[in-house]
């Protein structure tokens, strides 16, 4: 963690991010261990080959999709009326759980359900993102979910290159590892986690009808500029769909990369990511301010997509990592630029609905990049470029930018206190805050 970062928060604050940070940390871990063998183990249950085992792949991310798009708007909501701790306590016991499901599968379709289960209690990452809106000023939250982007970093230095390695025994150890380490985190949030979220911020009933996906996602139509920026996160997170869905056995089929060679690539992707995050963001918001920030990232990502899918050979390949991590620049900002548009009882929700639209990207990402894929490397294909959908994440990220650098072009950076009046078109619905002056936190804070 950058520490300079964490000691500007007033010391109960500043326990309460770490708590955090370490939670997602453990979640990452998690996670990582079973990038390099999940598509393998898809494709040993599944058998056919590589470009069936990518169709399997595909199917399998559009229903985790459609599972998470379904239920993260339900978390949310769940955690702004009942506090961020049970919700994230809920979600590691569930993992745990589901990854001793996934490591004693039998069968293509038991694995399936399983990763459905999976889908329903992976909610930890919207509530985390909730809880550093509870307990971070407005000014300092580029740079605080820019340190909660290096726990994500972190848990990818670790977990793919110790996950290749356990693959390499056995394809089933990772998912076993991967369970104990949801059950450390469950226990240690038991023990260790405060909640963010006191009882008089909380929303007073549960609301099934705000909820569901599309209900939730009539909380962005209130805010234009959020709603703005909501679809170019739709955008972001599509493109990113190609490295979940087609990198391994991408890697496999151009380069020759098994597991273990994936495993360090992605240990090399999570500690260029890591330091970008926890030591950028936070020195280039205040210089740079938040907007700039955010459309300089977007460039890296379409050149880092460019990169690896014209990539002829494993080492020009590697070339665009760095480029992949500077592209993460662009996510703290725009979630900082949301939330401060949004009322401290609406974060949950906001959040939420964040997730679902990374679930929407996801029902359409993983089948349309495995697709593009599957065509890229059939012989009867009139253009064999196996790179071909990273080109085309790399046009997603184009039109993104250009929504981005519209939508950003009248807005208050607290980053850099720099004030822009608003249009007046937007003026009347969008909330304009005042510079913000750091405050000691209220007797109910964390």
């Amino acid at each position: 963690m950058d520490q300079p970062a964490i000691n500007e928060l007033h010391p109960r604050r500043r326990a309460a991010v770490a708590f955090i940070y370490i939670t997602v940390v453990l979640d990452m871990l998690a996670f990582g261990i079973v990038i390099p063998v999940l598509p393998h183990l898809i494709e040993q249950l599944a058998g056919g080959g590589i470009a069936n085992a990518a169709w399997w792949v595909g199917v399998f991310g559009t229903v985790f999709a459609i599972v998470q798009f379904a239920c993260s708007p339900i978390q949310g909501a769940l955690s702004d009326r009942f506090g961020r701790r049970p919700v994230i306590l809920i979600s590691n016991a569930g993992l745990a759980i589901d990854f001793v499901v996934l490591a004693l599968a039998p069968t293509l379709w038991l694995l399936f359900v399983a990763r459905v289960i999976l889908g329903v209690t992976a909610a930890s990452f919207t509530t985390a993102n909730a809880y550093i809106a509870d307990i971070t000023p407005k000014e300092k939250r580029a740079a605080a979910y820019g340190i909660l982007g290096s726990a994500f970093g972190l848990g990818f230095i670790i977990g793919p290159g110790l996950g290749g390695l356990l693959g390499h025994v056995d394809l089933r150890l990772p998912f076993w590892v991967a369970a104990g380490l949801a059950a450390c985190n469950f226990t240690y949030g038991l023990f260790v986690l405060p909640e963010s979220l006191p009882k008089e911020r909380r929303t007073a009933r549960f609301e099934l009808h705000s909820a569901h996906p599309l209900g939730s996602l009539k909380l962005l139509r209130r805010y234009p500029l959020v709603l703005g920026l909501a679809v170019v996160m739709f955008v972001v997170y599509l493109a990113h769909y190609v490295l979940q869905t087609t990198f391994v056995l991408y890697a496999d089929y151009r380069y020759g990369w098994g597991p273990q060679a994936v495993g360090y690539v992605l240990m090399l992707v999570g500690g260029c990511d890591g330091l970008v995050q926890a030591f950028l963001t936070r020195r280039l918001a205040p210089k740079l301010g938040e907007r700039r920030l955010l459309l300089g990232g977007m460039l890296c990502g379409i050149g880092a997509f460019l990169v690896m899918g014209l990539a002829d050979s494993g080492f020009v390949f590697l070339l665009g990592i760095p480029l992949m991590a500077l592209w993460g620049l662009s996510q703290p900002p725009m979630q900082s630029i949301m939330t401060h548009q949004v009322d401290p009882h609406e974060q949950g929700r906001l959040q939420g609905a964040i997730s679902s639209l990374a679930s929407f990207a996801g029902i359409f990402g993983p089948f349309l990049f495995a697709q593009v894929f599957s065509i890229s490397i059939s012989p009867s294909s009139p253009i064999h470029l196996p790179g071909l959908a990273f080109v085309l994440s790399a046009v997603l990220l184009a039109i993104g930018s250009v929504i981005a650098w519209r939508i950003t072009r009248h807005t208050v950076d607290l980053a850099t206190a720099e004030a822009v009046p608003l249009p007046t078109e937007l003026s009347s619905v969008v909330p304009v805050p005042p510079p913000v002056t750091p405050t000691e936190p209220s007797e109910h804070s964390p």
